[in-house]
């Protein structure tokens, strides 16, 4: 990790913290490793849901369809699983090569992407689930109505509290 700058301690403490980048470093993973507590919970859960399905007498009046959407979801809950641990596979790999910096920006990448899996994944195992109970038609208003609420929390929302900050900082 390169020499912390002038221009480097100087916005840290615009932004209200006095620390080194180092220090900057140790809390961004602590802090990705609460998000990665909570992120690898829920992919477990909903593929340790997938996986019981197939052991259910009812498993057997899934239609060819289902079928195939399902085993989707149990290899998509795989990925995600596999991508919301790479953030711990990459730590151990590089731990004590003093990294941190480039640990967490690779750690940070994978919580994105696994985010987004885990996103398709649970507004996928609900569709499923809507799809056998309901029928097709309200598997795909649940998508479109999860779909939709994914996409306002999970990206406008934070959008805009990103953009309101910038015009503060524009206008300071």
């Amino acid at each position: 990790m390169a020499e912390p700058s002038a221009s480097d301690l100087s916005e840290d403490r615009r932004e209200g913290r006095d620390e080194t980048p180092y220090e900057r470093a140790d809390r961004n993973w602590n802090e990705m490793l609460q998000e990665l507590r909570v992120l690898q919970t829920g992919a477990q859960i909903l593929a340790g849901f997938l996986l019981a399905l197939a052991f259910q007498p009812a498993f057997g009046d899934l239609d060819d369809g289902q079928r195939v959407l399902y085993l989707s979801l149990v290899v998509l809950a795989g990925v995600t699983s596999i991508t919301a641990l790479a953030p711990v596979a990459v730590h151990r790999l590089l731990f004590r090569q003093r990294v941190k910096a480039e640990v967490v920006s690779l750690g940070h990448a994978a919580v994105i992407a696994a985010l987004v899996l885990v996103a398709v994944l649970v507004i996928g195992v609900v569709a499923f689930v809507f799809d056998v109970v309901l029928g097709g038609s309200a598997a795909w208003l649940i998508l479109a109505a999860l779909g939709t609420l994914v996409i306002a929390a999970w990206v406008l929302a934070p959008l805009v509290v990103r953009t309101r900050r910038r015009e503060e900082r524009g206008s300071a």
